[in-house]
């Protein structure tokens, strides 16, 4: 088994940045990211995950990408006029560190490296809220596999093309602050499907169709492994959405069911939150990297 890029699974971290680049000269600013100092462990003190559109990689690296794999190429559209948008760019760096200063110094050091090859396009921040909660208040993550589960449903399996490399979902979603802090607890509870103080699903029979926990059911469309962080200022904030999976179908699944595509009902969880950006990126192996930079 190809061995995958450690940063997706270091837990523990302060500090997030989700750097999206376009290429100037595409093929070469993959090289150019696979030949980072150490994008396969840490990059002075820093979590370094390297990821790319996926259809640049299957050029660049045709024996190294899975054979069914999509960029985010067009927006979805939903019931109701809700839109997910495509804003699909040629590569993504994440990084993650215990502190912002270490990790804003290394995005500095890669912007640099990178501009004879590509621009930055999207430039988030990402950071812990309440330990382990998001900013609607509720823990997240509560399905989420533990560390020694996690691999088997992030990675590619051994003797299939990507072999140790997963698919990310990265996404961008905008809280509306203002109208979940109007709700009441037992209302934001409904929203969710769970409750709020322990994260225990609700019941059935108290459960909406349309809940965040229904529309999402990871018994039906797959498992994935989360990393979200919340991004933001005071008054303007959200989630970034962070999904890996072995598979793009249960990301795709879960966005199409969140959309109401399934059902005509979408996710009553977008009726407080919308998302401003929306990009699928293959995240190669270690050894898959080390061959594009020709160690």
């Amino acid at each position: 088994m190809e061995s995958p890029q450690s940063g997706i699974f270091a837990l523990g971290t302060a500090s997030h940045a989700y750097l999206e680049f376009d290429g100037r000269d595409r093929p070469g600013l993959v090289t150019a990211i696979a030949s980072l100092r150490e994008p396969r462990t840490t990059m002075g003190g820093v979590n370094l995950v390297a990821g790319f559109r996926p259809e640049l990689w299957r050029e660049v690296a045709p024996d190294d990408a899975p054979r069914s794999l999509d960029g985010f190429n067009a927006d979805i559209v939903g019931v109701d006029g809700f839109v997910m948008p495509a804003t699909q760019h040629d590569a993504v760096l994440w990084l993650s560190g215990s502190s912002y200063d270490v990790v804003f110094e290394t995005g500095r050091a890669v912007m640099a490296e990178l501009a004879s090859v590509g621009s930055m396009a999207e430039d988030m921040a990402g950071w812990p809220y309440m330990h382990d909660r998001d900013l609607t208040g509720f823990i997240d993550g509560t399905e989420n596999p533990t560390l020694i589960e996690a691999p088997g449903i992030a990675l590619v399996g051994e003797g299939k093309p990507g072999e140790g490399g997963t698919i990310l979902l990265l996404q961008k979603w905008e809280h509306d602050a203002v109208a979940w802090e109007s709700l009441s607890v037992e209302e934001q509870e409904l929203v969710m499907g769970r409750r709020k103080s322990d994260s225990e699903e609700l019941s059935d029979d108290v459960k909406p169709a349309d809940s965040h926990v229904a529309s999402n059911d990871q018994d039906q469309f797959g498992k994935i492994f989360r990393r979200n962080t919340p991004y933001g200022t005071i008054s303007n904030h959200g989630t970034t959405f962070v999904g890996f999976a072995s598979a793009q179908r249960p990301l795709a699944k879960m966005l199409e069911s969140m959309a109401g595509l399934a059902t005509g009902t979408r996710d009553a969880l977008t009726k407080y939150t919308r998302p401003l950006t929306g990009a699928y990126y293959f995240i190669p192996s270690n050894d898959a990297l080390q061959r594009i930079a020709g160690y």
